[in-house]
């Protein structure tokens, strides 16, 4: 959680020296949403998993792993809305 709140930091302060349109801010701002509710269900998913079991269980592997996979594939669409938005400035 820390490393995407300091991407979100990040991307704010980058959109702010770079100036970005309001539709550029709200692109980035729903990018930066999605990976941050992304962590947290997996936080809970993971936290009410450990407190179910103890022992391993393929189900509890399943659940935790396909959470991880989703704070991956929103954290690959937010890097992907950060190269449309800020590439094309940089490189000006």
């Amino acid at each position: 959680m820390r490393v995407h709140v300091a991407a979100a930091i990040a991307a704010v302060t980058a959109g702010a020296v770079l100036g970005i349109s309001a539709v550029q801010w709200a692109c980035v701002t729903l990018a930066i949403g999605m990976v941050l509710v992304a962590e947290t269900f997996n936080t809970v998913i993971e936290a009410m998993i450990d407190l179910q079991t103890q022992q391993f269980h393929p189900l509890a592997k399943i659940a935790k792993d396909g959470a991880a996979g989703a704070v991956l594939i929103a954290s690959i669409a937010a890097a992907g809305v950060a190269i449309a938005v800020f590439l094309p400035r940089l490189l000006r």
